[in-house]
């Protein structure tokens, strides 16, 4: 044998396993934000100082529609992570976990972990306490123990100092890092974590990882380094929104008294009619701009984790558990079903679809639709959708994969969100803005179309999870072609009674009996 044949003898082995070796699957990092609406320059904001975000949205896809399936951080966690609305999960509070409460659902991160992806998660992910088994859903979702950041200890103690020296619970928390417990902040010790992480995966080749970072801001309190609040004038924020007051036709059912932030030691003394207020001008102002600087914070922060990463290489996907009212309604906080309680952002950026520059996506999407379609990105097996409760191994929100591709709009999707009462009108105890379930007598449901808004309060029974379709509490109607702000509702004007038929019966369908 000549050398010649000799030498290719040898290759072709090795020639074969290449040919026939699977492409290596992309790292896949999914950072999410608390309480993030899209007060971003990427969406348009013209008051955001985003620059990283943007930034990074300039090679991404951008879906300028997407929402929460309740604005509140436990349920609407569990919705995203299992892929299940908050009617199958049955959580609509803090207080109950769903592998023992309702089914042993696979969550996203499970579904990578059990397709040979190692999985870890840094900061605020699953909410932490009941709703995630007080172990952030160890060992099931994560091949390590979830790094939880020592400072989040703090974040709802007194450590705010006002001109006095004096240590206060302050919703508006600006401040010098040396003076904070540890010298840090919950969210810079977490990115220092997912960094870590990220570099000690360099030298492993054959299993990627999935990274889950989650940021504890905007969320109240808004503590930040100090020097985030000097990029905002406080001026540009009296004029946010013209609303003063609730509107007329808002039903009383529908309003969320902002508890939390009448209870921080800055307001609690500010005479805050309650429950509809309003708050002074002055406070108003200064409530935007601590909630902007805080997103100018954590935009910081997102920043030095993506310099960290490998985008030719990895899937990042962006986004909000759900918004926060910043005025509208003259309401405060996330606690409803409107727009602004609702929208997040979500931005995906993926090494198989590269961008020189950002691509809109303006059909609605729901924070169901991540599970899916990060497993399309990442070349898994197709996830099957729910044709059962409890099917353990399904989700209910449809893959983005298609849209990113180019392939279709989806124009006719539909979001559906929801919210509990426990009465008719907004009340301390119990907390209207936070019901146990137990307390839970009313349940708010709101289909969001391509053009209108409509919600619907129903008679919720907690005891067996179902409603009464025809014991209604309050309706809401709102066009937003002419009122994106959702400030009228239509349903007393007899000329949309058949257009609020029509969404009506919808919503009916999509929730069932």
């Amino acid at each position: 044998m000549t050398s010649a044949r000799l030498l290719f003898s040898l290759l072709i082995p090795s020639i074969l396993a290449e040919a026939v070796a699977p492409p290596r699957r992309p790292n896949v990092v999914m950072v999410i934000f608390d309480d993030l609406r899209p007060v971003m320059g990427v969406y348009g904001d013209p008051l955001a100082s985003t620059p990283y975000l943007d930034a990074f949205a300039r090679g991404s896809h951008v879906f300028t529609r997407t929402y929460s399936q309740q604005s509140l951080c436990a349920p609407s966690r569990n919705s995203l992570l299992t892929g299940r609305r908050p009617d199958t999960l049955h959580l609509y509070d803090f207080y109950s976990y769903w592998r023992t409460f309702t089914g042993n659902f696979t969550t996203l991160p499970q579904y990578f972990k059990e397709h040979g992806y190692y999985t870890y998660s840094c900061g605020k992910v699953f909410h932490p306490g009941l709703s995630s088994n007080n172990t952030d859903d160890f060992p099931l979702s994560w091949s390590a123990p979830a790094f939880r950041p020592r400072t989040e200890q703090f974040m709802n103690s007194p450590v705010c100092p006002d001109r006095e020296g004096i240590l206060r619970k302050n919703l508006i928390c600006p401040v010098e890092l040396q003076t904070q417990p540890y010298k840090t902040l919950p969210d810079i010790e977490s990115v220092a974590e997912a960094l870590r992480f990220v570099g000690s995966r360099k030298s492993n080749n054959r299993e990627p990882f999935f990274l889950a970072m989650g940021f504890h801001k905007p969320h109240i309190n808004f503590r930040f380094p100090r020097q985030f609040l000097s990029r905002f004038k406080l001026s540009q924020f009296f004029n946010y929104t013209e609303d003063s007051m609730k509107p007329p036709d808002m039903p009383a059912v529908a309003w969320n008294p902002y508890t939390d932030v009448r209870a921080r030691d800055d307001f609690k003394h500010s005479n805050i009619s309650f429950p509809y207020g309003p708050i002074s001008r002055h406070q108003a102002a200064q409530i935007r701009q601590g909630y902007y600087a805080s997103v100018a914070y954590v935009d910081d922060l997102f920043g030095k984790l993506m310099g960290g990463l490998d985008l030719d290489n990895t899937v990042v996907v962006v986004l909000g558990d759900h918004g926060w009212s910043l005025g509208e309604h003259a309401e405060w906080a996330k606690y409803s079903n409107f727009e602004v309680a609702l929208r997040v952002p979500l931005i995906i950026r993926s090494p198989q679809f590269p961008l020189s520059q950002t691509k809109y996506h303006h059909g609605i999407t729901e924070l169901l639709d991540v599970f899916p379609t990060l497993v399309d990105l990442a070349g898994l097996p197709e996830l099957p959708s729910c044709q059962d409760s409890q099917e353990l191994t399904c989700g209910e929100g449809k893959s983005l994969y298609h849209q990113l591709m180019g392939l279709g709009t989806d124009d006719d999707h539909v979001a559906l969100s929801q919210y509990p009462r426990p009465g008719m009108l907004p009340t301390k105890h119990p907390n209207s803005d936070k019901p146990k379930l137990r307390n839970i007598k009313i349940m708010g449901y709101s289909l969001r179309t391509d053009i209108y808004r409509y919600t619907m309060w129903v008679r919720f029974h907690a005891q067996n999870f179902s409603r009464d379709w025809h014991d209604v509490y309050g309706e809401e109607l709102y066009d937003h072609r002419l009122d994106s702000g959702e400030d009228l509702n239509l349903v007393p004007l007899p000329e949309f009674d058949d257009v609020r038929q029509r969404l009506r019966r919808r919503l009916m369908d999509l929730v069932g009996s």
